[in-house]
């Protein structure tokens, strides 16, 4: 097998909890070129994948709010590109319309997507010559991982595998003597999956007391307004500027701690290996949640709000000196 399409296209979170498919295929075939189709975007986040040769993107998002020639004209561009290669197998592992057609329009004669009754949209089912398996008693981001492996014919193994690269910062996110930093992502795409403004003040306090800088990234107004309702009840806290994807990124990976719902900036978090707490309020943690040993913990069940404590004893739990030795005796050990 020489080249693979993966047909993930948005949104934030779900690519960056895709991206381990990526890795298990360059594992299972040494020499395989992986090409990634996605929204343009969240273009930039799959070229931080080492495991990814290719990044085919379209403003598809921004044509569909916007209806801008410019943008149709991108998106006839692309096609073209999209097709330059002729793939041995294309694995749609998104399932709505947009997925399907770009996977209709790439050369190749397999095209693998979901069983009917997985799909996102119904109607993406024309697209595909094969499907996956039915869906895996598993959380999305490891039934992702299953679905590519049975249609490409290896055994997943081992842990989630990002591989992410950051372009190199300008000017380091923070002075290398500031206090340790905890970024909280009070920030939601939806109003249910918000944690209580009182909820974050109460934790940020607890975090500044401990000797962190607390810091408050953003992305609307409205939000902003939120970040300075918090700030200004914490001692030592920043409210941060309205920053880039890549800009959020390194300030992720510069942080020691995050704390955040259920978003796609906490995902990826999680991804950078970062200590990473992940609040769920109105989504299924089993399903869209984020868990590794002594580093990342989701708490709440999805129908009520996680308490204060909850979170607290998360924090703990991925930031915990004993758990910290833990990790790194593990690391040496191996």
């Amino acid at each position: 097998m020489k080249r693979v399409l993966i047909v993930k296209v948005t949104s934030l979170g779900d690519i960056v909890q895709a991206l381990p498919v990526a890795a298990d295929i360059k594992r299972a075939f040494p020499g395989v070129e992986v090409d990634w189709a996605a929204d343009e975007a969240f273009a930039e986040v799959v070229q931080w994948s080492t495991s990814v040769d290719r990044v085919l993107c379209a403003p598809l998002r921004r044509f569909k709010k916007a209806r801008r020639w410019g943008d149709f004209k991108a998106i006839a561009a692309s096609i073209a590109e999209l097709r330059a290669y002729r793939y041995d197998f294309i694995i749609d592992i998104h399932g709505v319309y947009k997925s399907a057609i770009i996977a209709f329009l790439a050369r190749s004669s397999k095209r693998i997507g979901y069983q009917s009754q997985d799909l996102g949209e119904r109607g993406a089912a024309f697209a595909y010559t094969g499907r996956f398996g039915p869906r895996p008693l598993c959380d999305a981001w490891h039934g992702m991982r299953i679905s590519a492996s049975e249609a490409l014919g290896y055994e997943v193994e081992g842990p989630a595998v990002y591989n992410l690269r950051l372009p190199e910062p300008a000017t380091a996110p923070f002075a290398a003597d500031s206090a340790p930093v905890a970024a909280l992502f009070h920030a939601t795409s939806k109003d249910d999956k918000k944690w209580p403004l009182p909820h974050w003040v109460a934790v940020g306090r607890e975090l500044a007391q401990r000797g962190f800088h607390v810091v408050l990234p953003w992305g609307s107004e409205g939000e902003r307004a939120e970040a300075e309702q918090i700030a200004s009840q914490v001692p030592g806290s920043t409210v941060l500027p309205k920053l880039s994807v890549t800009e959020i990124a390194q300030m992720i990976d510069a942080c020691a701690l995050v704390v955040g719902t259920d978003t796609g900036f906490v995902h990826m978090a999680h991804a950078l290996l970062k200590r990473t707490v992940m609040i769920f309020v109105a989504t299924s943690p089993d399903h869209c949640g984020i868990d590794a040993p002594y580093r990342s913990i989701s708490i709440g069940d999805g129908r009520s709000v996680p308490s204060i404590a909850q979170a607290l004893e998360a924090i703990d739990y991925v930031h915990s000196e004993s758990h910290v030795s833990a990790m790194q005796h593990g690391s040496a050990a191996a």
